[in-house]
């Protein structure tokens, strides 16, 4: 880098503006920020980035006047400084000793005070410096680097303060600069295209990120003298040393280190993004073959906001994480599945291999962000159709997976009433009624209706990030629910969902095991009796981390519109495929206003008993046995393979 004389400051005009020290410090303190960044960038980068940091805050720190002095007439031509002579000449000062600071030492004449390490502010141990910015920055520091000072002042001036030349010509020659065409020429040289990202966190020293200093020499240094001991003393409790060094943590980095993979994952260009066609060659079918959609997949700000907040969500976040799924940061660079703008919010979509990372923010500003997890490790085609966009008024609104073809809205209470058709553009669906916030009386049940290749499917929101697939049939032998008689069988039951609201649910399954006669109106207990025939059906809702399982047993009479639950059980293998048995009782009152004890099996139950404050056995998997209001009965069934199974509580 070449450097270039500074001239000694010229004598003040009695046409300047007179400034004191109260005018000097109001602007200095308003202005702190704009002037430390300014002198940031002015600073010559060989001083290396903590020493222009630490310089930069001395400079601005000592740029007030002893009393009063004279300020000349430059405008500011930003909102809140046009026209103040006090931040003029502060501003003037902070230039004009950054000039100074980037002079080469000279044997010949006595340093100035700005040449020189400053003794405050100082932060022992630590080596403080602005945090990493993307590829355009750090191309930026490059390009201003090789700038002698002047013209990096005369840049800066031009894109951070926004000044005309004429105002810029003005600064550079109060600040004595020597040679101003030659400078502003040099500045040129850099396109004016970068203004914008001298605002950027890279040249901010008011936002730091600390590093320890090299812990070798320290440690060699504590050995010369007692107050190094002291001080090191100091650093290891704050660095988590224990007094016998780094033996209990092997060999991990210290606490500060810098750790490339973390790095890397916050990084916006390291993004994984993949082709928009890979899902067709692709021999797995889930949310690694997604494509990068939306309208701000190259928004580096916006990407870099929703890594920073992944790794370390401020107070004011809110973070939701769905039972089981921990919501630490990535371990390395995640995949991109959307970024763009939905309905008020801008939207992004991460995806780490193993969780599904959702991070909202408002359209004018950051206040009010959210970030949302959802596990999704094993996902298949099927789990992996579709994620929430967002949620607004009511409705629910869906990124589909690219091998989705249709989407439709299905009321699941009404299976004859058809599905409506939605928009699907994009990928991204038109808005539908959620059922997740419906209170009161369940009256609807809205689902979404996918359409593939492989065929059709049904997704129930249930307050989470991924939608839960809903099947029905025998544990192992489940299908999609999509045919008519599927529709039929979970039509009664659909509002039971609402019991596994926001648990991590993948799937349920409903799985109508038993038809039981009822005892005629007369209050006869022959199972063959004229009362018609009850409805036994399982519902198992399954979770992404396998542990949770919820298991409901309901009953419906003939003609009735929901079914009731007449037993449930949590972790429990029953009703599923591990063990696709399952048995339930509930006490029931005829039309004549007899109460019996009615039970089912599921198929392979060879003989069903009552015991407790209810006795009877019957052969099969039916059991309706006369009881008293109130009664209460322990349930057991044997199986065709003799083995014994309990009642589901």
């Amino acid at each position: 880098m070449q450097s270039q004389d500074v001239a000694p400051r010229p004598a003040p005009s009695s046409a300047d503006p007179v400034v004191d020290l109260e005018q000097a410090e109001a602007a200095l303190v308003e202005h702190y920020p704009r002037l430390v960044r300014l002198a940031y960038l002015v600073l010559p980068p060989s001083l290396g980035r903590n020493r222009r940091v630490v310089t930069a805050h001395a400079l601005a720190q000592r740029a007030l006047p002893r009393g009063r002095a004279s300020a000349p007439v430059i405008p500011a031509q930003s909102t809140g400084r046009d026209g103040d002579p006090g931040y003029a000449f502060v501003r003037l000062q902070v230039l004009r000793t950054a000039l100074e600071a980037g002079l080469p030492l000279r044997r010949t004449a006595f340093p100035k005070r700005s040449q020189l390490p400053p003794l405050l502010p100082q932060v022992w141990g630590l080596r403080l410096f602005p945090r990493s910015g993307g590829a355009d920055e750090l191309a930026l520091d490059q390009r201003l680097s090789a700038l002698t000072g002047p013209a990096r002042a005369a840049y800066v001036l031009r894109g951070l303060e926004k000044l005309p030349d004429g105002d810029v010509r003005k600064i550079l020659t109060a600040a004595g600069c020597t040679d101003v065409d030659e400078a502003l020429a040099e500045a040129a040289e850099v396109p004016a295209t970068h203004y914008p990202l001298l605002d950027s966190p890279e040249f901010d020293p008011c936002s730091l990120q600390a590093r320890p200093t090299d812990l070798m020499r320290r440690r060699q240094h504590t050995k010369a003298a007692l107050a190094a001991a002291a001080a090191l003393a100091v650093c290891g409790a704050l660095l988590g040393l224990p007094g016998d060094g780094w033996a209990p943590d092997g060999a991990a980095a210290p606490v500060y280190a810098q750790n490339p993979a973390a790095e890397a994952a916050l990084d916006p260009a390291k993004l994984t993004k993949v082709a928009p066609t890979a899902w067709e060659s692709s021999a797995r079918t889930d949310f690694s073959v997604w494509p990068a959609r939306g309208d701000l997949t190259g928004d580096k700000a916006l990407l870099r906001r929703a890594l920073a907040v992944w790794a370390r969500p401020g107070e004011s976040v809110q973070v939701s994480a769905t039972p089981g799924t921990p919501s630490g940061g990535p371990a390395g660079p995640p995949q991109l599945l959307y970024a763009g703008t939905v309905d008020s919010a801008r939207v992004v979509i991460l995806y780490d291999g193993l969780r599904i990372a959702r991070y909202a923010e408002p359209k004018d500003g950051t206040k009010g962000a959210a970030l949302d997890f959802a596990r999704v490790d094993g996902a298949g085609r099927a789990g992996a159709s579709a994620v929430v966009l967002g949620r607004a008024d009511g409705n629910v609104r869906y990124l589909t997976a690219p091998w989705i073809t249709k989407a439709a809205e299905r009321d699941l209470l009404k299976p004859g009433a058809g599905a409506m058709d939605l928009d699907l553009s994009h990928g991204i669906s038109a808005p539908l009624a959620s059922p997740a916030t419906q209170t009161g009386t369940c009256t609807s049940w809205n689902v979404l209706q996918l359409t593939d290749g492989t065929g059709t499917r049904l997704l129930t929101d249930l307050g989470e990030l991924v939608p839960a697939l809903l099947t029905d049939g025998r544990p192992g032998s489940t299908e999609d629910t999509s045919g008519a008689a599927s529709l039929r069988t979970w039509a009664p039951y659909a509002c039971s969902l609402a019991s596994v609201r926001s648990a991590g649910v993948r799937t349920v399954n409903a799985w109508a095991y038993a038809s039981q006669p009822l005892p005629d109106a007369w209050g006869s207990p022959r199972p063959e009796g004229g009362g018609g025939s009850a409805d036994w059906v399982c519902t198992r809702a399954e979770t992404w981390r396998g542990g949770g399982t919820r298991v409901l047993a309901q009953f419906r009479t003939p003609g009735g519109t929901y079914g009731a639950v007449a037993a449930k059980s949590e972790n429990s293998a029953a009703c599923g495929p591990k063990d696709p048995n399952v048995l339930a009782g509930v006490l029931w009152k005829s039309e004549a206003g007899g109460w019996y004890l009615l039970a089912a099996g599921s198929r392979g139950t060879s003989a069903v008993t009552a015991t407790g404050g209810i006795t009877g056995s019957g052969q099969g998997n039916l059991l309706a046995v006369q009881a008293k209001q109130g009664a209460q009965a322990e349930l057991k069934g044997t199986l065709s393979d003799g083995r014994v199974i309990s009642g589901l509580r």
